[in-house]
Formats: C-alpha cells, sequence, structure tokens
C-alpha cells in the first residue's frame, strides 16, 4: 500500500511520515488492501490537539478513521484500531450476505467436467482457510476462482464462480 501523508497547519517531519506508514502497513495484510492501493493521511492541529485523518479506497468503499488527539502516537494507534474494526465487519457483511447461496449451491452442485485445454502454468502461495472464507476473498479480489487449503482436511481445494451464479468447489484428492 502506498501512504501520502499532507500536513495542514502543521510540519510533518519525517518520523512522523515514516512511524504513520509502518503503522498502516499492518493493513496489507487484509485481502481488501492491494498493492496499488493508496492511503491519504491528513494531519492538522485542532485546537491544542492534534487531528489525524486517515481515508483508504478499496474494492468494496472506503476505509476512514479520524482522531483527535494531543499525541501523534496514540492518535495513530487508535486510527488503525478505528480502521481494522471497520475491516472486520466488512469482512462480517459480505459472509452474511453469501452465506444462503453458499448452503444451496454447495448441497446442489454437481461436478462439471471440462474439456482439456492448454493452461499457462502460475505459482503462488495458498493460506489456510474455510471454504466460506475462500469465496469471500474471491469476491473481493472480483475473481472467478481462489486456490486455498482446507483448515479441517488440509486438501489443496479451488473454489469458483458457476455460470448459473452459484459456486462450485473442486478438492484435490
Amino acid at each position: 500500500m502506498k501512504v501520502k501523508v499532507h500536513g495542514k497547519d502543521l510540519s510533518v517531519s519525517n518520523d512522523m511520515v515514516e512511524r504513520i506508514t509502518y503503522k498502516l502497513s499492518f493493513l496489507d495484510k487484509y485481502i481488501l488492501i492491494d498493492d496499488e492501493t493508496t492511503a491519504q493521511v491528513m494531519v492538522k492541529r485542532h485546537g491544542k490537539d492534534i487531528k489525524l485523518e486517515i481515508t483508504i479506497p478499496t474494492k468494496v468503499g472506503y476505509l476512514r478513521s479520524e482522531v483527535i488527539n494531543h499525541e501523534i502516537q496514540d492518535a495513530i494507534d487508535t486510527s488503525i484500531d478505528k480502521l481494522e474494526d471497520q475491516i472486520r465487519r466488512q469482512k462480517t457483511r459480505l459472509s452474511r450476505r453469501h452465506k444462503e447461496k453458499l448452503a444451496v449451491n454447495f448441497a446442489a452442485a454437481e461436478p462439471v467436467e471440462e474439456p482439456a485445454i492448454p493452461v499457462r502454468v502460475k505459482r503462488i502461495p495458498v493460506d489456510e482457510m474455510d471454504v466460506e472464507d475462500a469465496i469471500m476473498q474471491m469476491e473481493l479480489m472480483d475473481h472467478t476462482f481462489f486456490i486455498f487449503k482446507e483448515i479441517d482436511s488440509g486438501v489443496i481445494a479451488v473454489v469458483y464462480k458457476r455460470e448459473d451464479g452459484g459456486y462450485g468447489l473442486i478438492e484435490a484428492v
């Protein structure tokens, strides 16, 4: 994630920029935020205190925090907590939205055989998660499939979007 720090009525030191960038780098672990995302950070005076505003555009909306504190370090920490809470709420909202669809589509899913075609090989790291999290990750990235390792069985699996609007699951045996 890229970070742009601006100061209004206040000079922003290099140490302050480095601390803000370091703290915001912890948000890179969330799938909502990719390498091309640019976080806009505004630091300004608010009376005797400092006001810190952070805005991060994501694939599903904006993450925003606004904190007023007398210490910049406390304002940064509080802002990061607020942003992580917003990310957790987005994840919960997405999983609830797809919960009923998942149950119906996996119960009625039939295996589909596809004809063999030439495929480009790409190597990727595979994370452990359950099927619902994999579908949520796929939806957040706006992909048609997602590869993951099932937590319960340890099996490599692929979840994909079907043409009928449902989801399919392929498990390696």
